[in-house]
């Protein structure tokens, strides 16, 4: 792991309407660091997620990719917007994936990996289909290149999209609750192709309800509350030895659900003998 920050994230603040929902916020992510961000449901993580890729725009503050300022430039001692193509440049430079899966019904697995590599990156047919299959099969999934998302368990689909992310070799991965969609079931499969992500080097951030995977996986963890990080610490100091009373409070109601979640198995258990 690097001491040079992929990503800065310097003070940012979004509003929707009255609601505050970035209240100055700032983190950095260093080369080959793996963060994730807790926190209660609306306490702006997936919109932070959504503001580094620019899909949402910011009122204030600024973010850096390597250096570089997301979305704006400076022109003539000013900062202007840049254009939508230098914005769509920047994003393809990020992967992202989404709660929900976003592939193509009508297109097979395939081509929902191949066609922003052809259309968009201008790579050729050959490379990109060569490029789909390498990363097929990285995901698990090299016998799917002919099939059609409707006949993928919902696991499988987002390890295609976790696949089209990585097309166009990313500086850093953003997962917006990746497994809040599947089955608990399917969650597991795509939290291993996650950590093999994470062993490999890539740099990731990672807005996760899955608290046993993100004190295993992650180098840091960012503990968000109403827009604002809180905390910002190792696994062991945010799980172990949390700060703040509110951090308390959130994990321990993620403790009571896991008993009670081994103790309803127990009961399944004893039931069925």
């Amino acid at each position: 792991m690097s001491d040079t920050p992929v990503l800065r994230v310097c003070d940012v603040r979004k509003r929707f309407g009255a609601q505050v929902v970035l209240d100055g916020v700032s983190l950095e992510v260093r080369e080959g660091e793996v963060v994730a961000v807790i926190g209660p449901s609306g306490s702006g993580k997936s919109t932070l997620l959504r503001c580094v890729h620019q899909l949402e725009g910011i009122d204030g503050g600024a973010m850096y990719l390597d250096g570089e300022l997301l979305g704006h430039e400076l022109h003539r001692g000013h900062l202007r917007p840049l254009p939508e193509r230098r914005v769509a440049a920047q994003r393809g430079r990020m992967g992202m994936v989404f709660q929900q899966f976003n592939l193509f019904a009508h297109w097979n697995v395939l081509r929902n990996v191949t066609e922003a590599q052809v259309s968009v990156h201008r790579r050729s047919t050959g490379e990109a289909r060569e490029e789909a299959l390498r990363l097929l099969a990285r995901v698990g999934l090299a016998g799917k290149a002919d099939a059609h998302p409707r006949m993928l368990s919902g696991g499988q689909q987002q390890r295609v999209a976790i696949a089209r992310a990585l097309v166009t070799n990313p500086r850093i991965m953003l997962f917006d609750e990746p497994t809040s969609a599947l089955d608990p079931e399917l969650v597991q499969e795509v939290l291993s192709v996650m950590l093999d992500l994470a062993r490999g080097g890539m740099t990731m951030i990672i807005v996760t309800h899955e608290m046993s995977f993100a004190r295993e996986v992650a180098d840091r963890c960012v503990f968000m509350e109403q827009g604002r990080v809180v905390e910002d610490g190792t696994p062991e100091e945010i799980f172990d030895n949390p700060a703040s009373p509110r951090l308390r409070a959130f994990l321990s109601r993620f403790s009571g659900r896991a008993a009670r979640d081994s103790d309803e198995h127990l009961l399944e258990e004893e039931t069925t003998t």
